[in-house]
């Protein structure tokens, strides 16, 4: 979070660690205040000689008349602007690489809830802004207009050429794969259809519909309630999926069930890549976010790969893959970035659920069958604990701080804190998107499970401001 005397707490509170996100109201977004962000950063590009950049936005309703404020915004710069309509950030992401732009602008607030908007903001290639630039985006705000030409303005359609890129890279094997889908009535639906269907899948759709009134739920793969209908569906008799797989809003990030219905998380997705990359590349590394599962590290490890865990976020995950020039990486919120001779290094969930299509075709073995043979830990959902914007740092701060003297050496503070016990972990740390704490538990069995949950509890419970009522809880309240 920024701050400026010039703007309330509430706008303030937008700028978070790698994008800007906010509700849709008065204080915070609407069309007045993202022209003035997107000026910002419009300055930004400016200073560093990029005067192109592509727009997008996804399927919410205040999304098309933000994108007229930021298109105004960014030609009064001297930007000229590529505007692809309805787009997924995978999808922007690439038309900076087909139209040959180092800066763009996709309007979206991801997996938060309908009423809040946002940006992503790039500043190259498969790169979005990070913690400093960020600050530097802010500091931008109502500085004098620096340029004396107006940009130029193109209407561009790059969805072809993304689903024929995709389908291009993919190569299925002999076994025909039958898919579940699901895109919540968000953008990706409008994608995933064609993919599918080309490479040769029999293809069973749910919630394909753009609907920015998203009449089932938000699509948000993290969500248990998200994931009930697609089981149900790849498990009815007439369908028997091989895999189930849903997204995200603005599609970077994706949710899979297996062929029994049971869900797998998207570290146990990374692991399934992992093994399919090192059956070609044997030492590659992967890279994976402090909320991972420890079977991760272990399946990379036995397939003589190189694990390396880094910081919660996509644009601190995204610079960490090009930094060590790694091939794959990814979180366990369902963000996956794949690179290399594969793909282009952003997190893209329509290309990953096709490389996960490509892996199974080329298996006798099920989705459920290959994670058998994988190490098996019990791991609570994504867990969530309201506390608000302007204290969430300070507390885990002071909670890391409490835990590392508790528990020396036992204890990972590069987000939060992720604390080794005998017998599993738990993790403690500030959302980078929303009001809360996000907390994760991982043991050998339930019982070690709960007891490290109930020590990560009785710290909580020293804050008056961590809420004692925690969402997607693995124990009912």
């Amino acid at each position: 979070m920024i701050h400026n005397p010039n703007y309330s707490l509430a706008f303030c509170s937008m700028f978070r660690e790698y994008d800007i996100r906010g509700r849709v109201s008065e204080d915070e977004l609407n069309p007045e205040n993202v022209h003035k962000i997107v000026k910002a950063y419009a300055q930004y590009l400016q200073k560093r000689n990029i005067n192109r950049a592509v727009v997008g936005y996804d399927s919410r309703d205040c999304s098309p008349s933000f994108a007229e404020a930021a298109i105004a915004a960014l030609r009064e710069e001297g930007i000229d602007v590529y505007f692809i309509g309805l787009a997924l950030s995978p999808l922007t992401y690439f038309a900076q690489y087909h139209l040959k732009c180092e800066g763009a602008v996709m309007i979206t607030a991801s997996h938060n809830p309908n009423g809040w908007s946002g940006f992503k903001f790039a500043n190259g290639y498969s790169k979005t802004l990070e913690p400093h630039d960020i600050i530097e985006v802010a500091e931008l705000l109502d500085k004098p207009t620096q340029s004396k030409r107006f940009g130029a303005y193109e209407e561009v359609d790059v969805r072809d050429a993304y689903i024929e890129d995709i389908v291009s890279r993919i190569h299925m094997g002999p076994k025909k794969i039958r898919v579940a889908l699901d895109a919540a009535n968000g953008g990706a639906g409008l994608f995933i259809y064609e993919v599918f269907q080309r490479l040769g899948c029999m293809t069973f759709q749910l919630n394909c519909d753009p609907d920015t009134t998203f009449p089932h739920y938000f699509p948000n793969p993290s969500e248990l309630e998200c994931r009930e209908r697609l089981r149900h569906m790849l498990r009815h008799p007439y369908v028997h999926a091989d895999i189930g797989l849903s997204f995200d809003g603005d599609g970077d990030r994706i949710g899979v069930i297996d062929e029994k219905g049971q869900d797998v998380w998207s570290d146990i997705v990374l692991a399934l890549l992992a093994k399919q990359l090192l059956e070609k590349k044997p030492g590659a590394k992967v890279i994976y976010d402090v909320k991972c599962s420890k079977a991760l590290e272990d399946v990379v490890n036995a397939n003589g790969g190189v694990p390396v865990m880094w910081k919660t976020g996509h644009s601190y995950i995204k610079s960490k893959l090009h930094e060590l020039d790694a091939e794959l990486a990814g979180e366990r919120s369902g963000h996956i970035f794949v690179s290399g001779d594969d793909w282009y290094g952003f997190d893209d969930a329509i290309f990953v659920a096709a490389k996960l299509v490509e892996y199974l075709s080329n298996k006798e073995e099920t989705v459920s069958e290959i994670i058998e043979t994988f190490p098996h830990y019990v791991v609570s959902p994504e867990t969530k604990a309201h506390c608000a914007d302007t204290v969430k740092y300070g507390i885990v701060d002071d909670i890391t701080k409490k835990m590392k003297a508790a528990y020396p050496g036992k204890v990972c503070d590069i987000n939060g804190a992720r604390v080794q016990f005998e017998h599993g972990w738990g993790l403690v740390r500030a959302s980078s998107n929303m009001p809360e704490l996000v907390l994760i538990f991982e043991a050998d069995t339930m019982e070690h499970l709960l007891e490290i949950r109930s020590i990560f509890k009785s710290y909580t419970r020293e804050y008056e401001e961590i809420s004692d009522n925690w969402k997607n809880d693995i124990v009912e309240a």
